[in-house]
């Protein structure tokens, strides 16, 4: 729903000729609204990915919001990452389903929700760090904790055995991963090369997973773009 709303918007941007008045940064939260108006249950993190492309660091810290009203959105060098892989299912869930019942235990103050919730966004601080550095062992580490992290949160019932099997897949083999999203695919990286991409591509195909290489496609801002972008 959110790449639809988001290719709309663009559209729209390029239609009215407007773009050079519709800030980067804001535009994730209006695809939002949309989304709100038609009773589609998400946050920000799909629609920022869609909005810039390529490769980049998401900071959701409350000051900034309160503050800005948005995020800040750093874009990174695609070239930093290691090689990852997709593994995923015929049948992706539901997401807003997935995100409506945390939403509330956040709202309702549940501790459990609130500390795991600031833990996944130190391991986004610290993932970037690491992709700056290349420390990959370091990316494979972080990259399961944030998987186990919302494991505990949203629970094995609400995830699905089949989104579990997929992060479990990978890791017979000793591979990293975690969801890309909220279900229906995960992204694994392979820190000992192609001999364990190769157990992994076996693994796949044995539990009935499709698996493949990922492209990381360069941010899709343009000039327009660019110069809208806060400093």
């Amino acid at each position: 729903s959110s790449a639809i709303v988001c290719a709309a918007l663009s559209c729209l941007l390029d239609f009215y000729k407007v773009r050079h008045l519709i800030k980067v940064e804001v535009r994730p939260n209006l695809i939002l609204s949309a989304e709100k108006e038609l009773g589609i249950v998400a946050g920000l993190q799909d629609r920022v990915a869609q909005v810039y492309g390529g490769l980049v660091h998401m900071d959701f810290s409350k000051e900034n919001m309160d503050k800005l009203g948005h995020g800040i959105y750093t874009p990174m060098d695609i070239s930093l990452l290691p090689p990852l892989h997709l593994i995923y299912a015929e049948n992706p869930s539901d997401s807003g389903k997935v995100h409506s019942t945390i939403r509330q235990r956040w709202l309702n103050g549940d501790e459990l929700v609130i500390s795991s919730m600031k833990e996944v966004a130190d391991i986004a601080a610290e993932g970037k760090s690491a992709i700056l550095k290349r420390n990959y062992q370091k990316l494979a580490e972080l990259m399961n904790r944030n998987f186990d992290l919302r494991r505990c949160m949203f629970g094995d019932e609400c995830l699905g055995a089949l989104n579990i099997e997929m992060v479990e897949v990978a890791r017979r083999v000793g591979a990293a991963s975690k969801f890309t999203g909220s279900g229906g695919a995960v992204v694994a990286f392979c820190p000992e090369g192609p001999p364990q991409v190769k157990r992994l591509e076996d693994e796949c195909r044995k539990a009935g997973f499709s698996i493949q290489a990922i492209q990381v496609v360069p941010a899709c801002l343009n000039d327009v773009d660019l110069k809208t972008l806060s400093k």
